[in-house]
């Protein structure tokens, strides 16, 4: 796991510019904090920055075949053991135990279609001196994230846009599409905020050389038919997930599992701790928990009960060395920890303490653990999300996710009139949802409720699985965390995806097939427990918090973020009672000081109107 940067020019001598690589490298430190290295010839720069997981001492990249091929990896391929044996049989000799090692040789054995033999999470750029060309591969689902800007003579590439904006070469400019998918969050393909710069897509290779930039998709969900029963299914999915949390907890540094006490994470617990147990070695787990949360917990749409009853539950069965994480309105209305999660994400996304209290969380468990598994996107998987059940949802031509809970609330009611008429945003939301609707494949016979279904879970998977995935990525990486995510395997994904609906829904309830798998490392209580999302702070001491800071914002002037927030809707909200202030309601101030300390940091150049 780490942070890569690239430059590509035919025109220059990139020889004489090694002080813009090392400080495109330096912006993600954070993701490196082990070691930093680059490589550098006329028309290719490689910068690295290492957070040593495996190999501690022999992964140091970037790593080069002289003649050859040079490598800057971010992530970790599960299955490389196996890879790293068929390879020797062919031939390859190995001067490490590293994962990274095993990639490059591949690309030597089997060019592109390295990208079929790899189980894992990855970006990677590979300059192939043989043909003079740069190869970036991102994994199938979108787990770790990569980033390019083509140039006049070449491309600039980082695992973060903040790699890319350091080199003079990038501009900061936003336009009316890059503020449209901010707000829209319907994670538009090739998405990447700053004008001139895209997202290496998922399952995508792109190919860089003097004819140009190609793309090429290596991987897709199609509709398969799904021939197993209910028993073989079950098993199936109970087989999968064993063989993904044994490959997942292979580290040379201390592994822990972020337990939420839901159903996704405390089955990652019970299988991890069972693996752990084996081999004489007790599982840590990491909770996050608010002041007096438990005690003074509300009900809402979206949460029936707190988490840490389920959290103790699960610790008290496996057997865990367990701590929980927690934090108070003070710690998580702190503008220090809002910018350095605001530096992680490198964009406003306004989503208050759902990321505060993940970056802190990653803080603490930092301090004991490199490795975390992490029950993320399960529900996509799995069609664990309430709405997933409601007909009104599940009919409405629209992306399942935006309305339905807080973390998604409409941005309009807070824009400028002139802004909120520019941008259009039902419009471009409604444009988005027709062309992620037209990409699902379908089955001849498929009847009108597996269609629906099979819609619905291929927008989860191609379009709002990936917004939670960059969040828990950045928040992670920001302080040199590796989150790895069993549920992402692209094995299970496939062979739940063309599972039929009635199958998934065997009981009348969530995630049948995932409960009934894992259900011999699950106490009662879990089992049986209904979708709850991740927590949120109750404590109208944060809301209070953010007025006073709003407060402080609309007594300047000229405050650049009321060039597209209503300054009269922020007075409105400063002055509301905090106690009772809505989920919405807070949110907006959120966004309200993402905005601004946006404008701050980066001195954005809008271009839009």
């Amino acid at each position: 796991m780490c942070g890569i940067a690239g430059w590509l020019s035919f025109d220059r001598d990139l020889t004489q510019h090694r002080e813009v690589i090392d400080a495109m490298t330096g912006t993600m430190a954070c993701r490196g904090p082990d070691d930093s290295g680059s490589w550098i010839r006329p028309d290719v720069a490689l910068g690295h920055r290492r957070l040593a997981i495996i190999d501690l001492p022999g992964g140091r990249q970037p790593m080069a075949e002289t003649g050859l091929a040079a490598m800057v990896y971010s992530g970790e391929v599960y299955n490389f053991t196996e890879l790293r044996a068929e390879l020797s049989q062919r031939g390859h000799r190995f001067a490490t135990d590293s994962d990274t090692e095993v990639v490059l040789h591949g690309y030597l054995e089997w060019g592109d279609a390295v990208v079929d033999h790899l189980n894992g999470m990855y970006a990677f750029a590979i300059w192939d001196e043989r043909e003079d060309k740069l190869v970036m591969i991102r994994d199938r689902m979108g787990i770790k994230p990569f980033y390019y800007y083509p140039t006049s003579d070449g491309v600039l590439f980082g695992s973060e846009p903040k790699a890319i904006l350091a080199n003079p070469l990038a501009r900061k400019v936003v336009d009316a599409d890059g503020l449209r998918e901010l707000m829209a969050q319907t994670k538009a393909p090739g998405w990447a905020l700053w004008k001139g710069m895209y997202e290496v897509e998922p399952a995508t290779l792109v190919t860089v050389d003097r004819s140009g930039i190609r793309r090429r998709t290596y991987w897709q969900l199609d509709a398969a038919r799904h021939l197993d029963d209910q028993e073989t299914t079950v098993g199936k999915v109970r087989e999968l997930m064993t063989d993904i949390v044994h490959r997942q907890l292979i580290a040379d540094v201390p592994r822990c599992v972020l337990l939420s006490g839901g159903l996704d994470s405390s089955a990652i617990t019970g299988l991890a701790a069972a693996r752990l147990a084996e081999r004489g070695e007790r599982l840590r787990t990491f909770s996050v928990d608010f002041f007096s949360q438990e005690e003074n917990f509300r009900a809402d749409e979206v949460r029936d009960t707190p988490d840490s009853p389920f959290i103790r539950d699960v610790a008290g069965l496996v057997g865990s060395e367990h701590r929980d994480i927690v934090l108070n309105p003070a710690e998580l209305s702190d503008p220090e920890v809002r910018l350095k999660v605001l530096a992680a994400r490198d964009m406003p996304a306004g989503l208050g303490d759902f990321d505060t209290s993940l970056y802190l969380l990653f803080k603490a468990v930092r301090q004991h653990s490199t490795v975390a598994l992490s029950g993320e996107s399960a529900d996509e998987v799995f069609g664990g999300y309430r709405w997933f059940h409601d007909d009104a949802v599940v009919d409405s031509p629209t992306f399942p996710w935006l309305g339905r809970m807080s973390l998604t609330s409409d941005w309009a009611p807070s824009l400028r009139a002139d802004v909120r008429a520019t941008l259009d945003l039902p419009g471009y939301i409604g444009d988005q949802y027709r062309t992620a609707i037209a990409q699902v494949d379908h089955l001849d016979g498929e009847s009108e409720q597996d269609r629906k279904m099979r819609t619905i879970c291929h927008l989860h998977l191609t379009r709002f699985v990936r917004i939670l995935l960059d969040r828990k990525d950045r928040a992670s990486m920001a302080v040199g965390l590796e989150v790895r995510v069993p549920f992402c395997d692209h094995r299970l994904v496939e062979y739940v995806y063309n599972t039929p609906w009635a199958l998934k829904t065997f009981d009348g309830r969530e995630k049948s097939l995932l409960r009934r798998a894992t259900e011999h490392v699950l106490p009662p209580s879990v089992r049986d427990r209904v979708k709850s999302v991740y927590p949120s702070t109750q404590d109208p001491g944060y809301a209070a918090a953010l007025q006073q800071q709003t407060k402080e914002i609309l007594a300047e002037p000229d405050a650049p973020v009321f060039s597209l927030m209503d300054r009269g809707w922020a007075e409105r909200l400063s002055e509301l009672d905090p106690a009772t202030m809505s989920a919405t309601q807070r949110i907006g101030l959120d966004r309200i000081l993402d905005l601004h300390y946006w404008f701050d940091r980066y001195s954005p150049e809008l271009q839009f109107g």
